[in-house]
């Protein structure tokens, strides 16, 4: 689709920063289970699982809003080479949007644990397997440090687009006018 408007549609700016927000909890989460092994552990656990799940199912949405919908164009003063970097950042965050949940998921199923998500099992998605639990924990945890630096870079771009180029970027996706 070739978008026509200046800013995302605000159904694509609520699920932005409601994924952001959520994001954000899983990455600290997700450090905290990896850093403890007190009982706090287990309810990190049941907090992490479901919020997987929902960011795995917002993302999906977003994809599909995003092919709908389109995004609005870049300006026309941004060098090629950031149009490029701003593609690719966004792909990769699709990726890992989608690809951390599937492989938290995989991981939990090779490891024969039960995937339970606001009371409902979820169906294993892998056989169980205890080296590819283990290849697919050390893959979750490097794609999840790789999201986290990500998202600085992300960050770090939209204030560059705000505050410095004040090319309208960053009013594409601010909840604000």
């Amino acid at each position: 689709m070739t978008p026509t408007h200046d800013r995302f549609t605000p159904l694509q700016r609520a699920l932005h920063w409601l994924m952001a927000v959520c994001i954000l909890a899983m990455l600290f989460i997700g450090v905290g289970m990896v850093s403890t092994i007190r009982p706090v552990y287990l309810s990190l656990v049941s907090i992490h699982k479901p919020l997987g799940i929902v960011i795995l199912v917002l993302a999906l949405i977003r994809l599909v809003v995003r092919f709908m919908r389109g995004a609005p164009p870049l300006p026309t003063s941004m060098p090629e080479p950031m149009k490029l970097a701003a593609r690719l950042s966004h792909l990769a965050f699709y990726l890992l949007m989608i690809g951390l949940p599937l492989l938290g998921w995989g991981m939990l199923s090779a490891a024969d644990y039960p995937v339970v998500v606001f009371g409902m099992h979820l169906p294993s998605i892998l056989p169980h397997s205890d080296a590819l639990h283990t290849l697919l924990w050390n893959a979750h945890r490097t794609l999840a440090l790789c999201f986290f630096a990500l998202i600085v870079l992300h960050l770090a771009a939209a204030l560059l687009h705000a505050l410095v180029r004040r090319d309208g970027v960053f009013q594409a996706m601010a909840p604000w006018r």
